[in-house]
């Protein structure tokens, strides 16, 4: 009697990711959430290498700081401590932001059949240059291997933004249900009338102007509730509260009050953005998040030296659909690229004001993000037409 048999499973393509941490949780903060996505929304095996699993702790308590090798949600995480090593390379690897694999590796990805698809994943710009260099293939000088820079951005000629699928969905059921927002931010603390306040949230690097905006917020015409994550904005929290700046601590002056969270994983921080009527944010993880929360946003740029990072805002304000000049204003002036000295008596009420009008265009410019595509399968097209 003949029996019915099912083909064998095909096996999972493989994928390695680099990451080393630079800015402490962004870019940890990217490779997590693409090296998610790609586990569960294209069944990748998928191999992340971090050099910092204490950084990453932070964002994904589940991290074991000590283990050398552990699995975290399907994703198996490698604690990479130097460029030494024997290796078997994945059948597509991505070095983040050029931060050069080991050479062990490039060796087993040029050895393997077929050879590895070998892409480096760059950070993300609104500059016009990027749409020129977006793919460029790179020959290794000694190896048969091509590398090709990848470049997230705003418009159809760059690789999009990273976006999970239902992302939208679930920030839009979240936003349309009261009792859900307000149980979220009480089980961080937060009171009632701090909820019923304008919730701002404070995300930024040591040298942004913090102090000023506060001092401004404390004659505000009406509440504000500014929620900051331990170790953000420390000097100014600190002075402002009157004492350490742990979480759990806070303290009301005038119009505002000032809370300090701890850290919560991406999902909740998704949550934190959702729930709050402005989000200041900072190097390029929670930027792209406050893109998708469909609120005004100020971006924090991470610094660079000659202030090129000031090009890269302007670059950005220039295309974003919801930069009114007073959001524009107030951007320059927190990354101290005004050409004047700011005066945030003016600049605050300027930008409250347009708040509304921010908010809905924001909407606008998610659905024009959305019709590119999301990064991580326009990552997985373009590799398939290297392989």
């Amino acid at each position: 009697m003949n029996q019915l048999t099912s083909a064998p499973a095909q096996p999972k393509r493989s994928l390695a990711l680099f990451c080393k941490v630079v800015d402490n949780y962004g870019d940890i903060g990217i490779c997590w959430r693409l090296a998610r996505q790609l586990e569960r929304e294209h069944s990748i095996a998928v191999r992340l290498w971090v050099d910092d699993l204490i950084s990453f702790q932070r964002i994904c308590p589940e991290v074991d700081t000590e283990a050398p090798t552990q699995e975290v949600q399907g994703v198996t995480v490698l604690h990479w401590r130097d460029q030494n090593g024997t290796f078997s390379a994945a059948d597509i690897v991505i070095e983040f932001f050029g931060c050069n694999i080991p050479p062990g590796y490039i060796q087993a990805m040029a050895e393997r059949t077929p050879r590895a698809v070998w892409l480096n994943l760059e950070g993300l710009t609104a500059e016009e240059w990027v749409e020129g260099c977006h793919t460029l293939p790179s020959p290794h000088s000694t190896l048969p291997l091509t590398k090709h820079f990848f470049f997230p951005g705003f418009n159809a000629r760059t690789g999009g933004l990273l976006m999970e699928h239902g992302l939208e969905q679930q920030r839009a059921a979240f936003q349309r249900d009261p009792a859900a927002m307000q149980a979220f931010l009480g089980h961080l603390g937060v009171a009632p009338t701090e909820i019923d306040a304008l919730k701002v949230s404070l995300f930024c690097y040591p040298q942004a102007p913090v102090a000023e905006l506060f001092a401004v917020w404390k004659s505000a015409g009406r509440p504000i509730t500014c929620l900051v994550p331990e170790g953000v904005a420390g000097n100014a929290v600190q002075a402002f509260l009157g004492q350490a700046a742990l979480a759990g601590s806070h303290a009301t002056q005038g119009a505002l009050t000032v809370r300090v969270l701890p850290f919560v994983p991406q999902p909740d921080y998704d949550k934190l953005l959702w729930a709050c009527d402005l989000n200041f944010v900072r190097g390029e993880d929670s930027f792209v998040r406050a893109q998708w929360a469909g609120k005004p946003f100020i971006w924090h740029i991470y610094p660079q030296d000659k202030n090129l990072h000031h090009v890269k805002l302007k670059a950005f304000l220039k295309v974003y659909g919801g930069a009114t000049e007073a959001l524009s204003r107030l951007a320059l002036a927190w990354n101290e690229a005004l050409p004047e000295i700011a005066d945030w008596s003016q600049l605050w009420p300027a930008l409250e004001t347009d708040m509304p009008q921010i908010a809905a265009r924001s909407m606008n410019w998610q659905a024009q993000m959305l019709a590119n595509g999301d990064l991580a399968s326009n990552l997985l097209k373009f590799a398939e037409t290297v392989s």
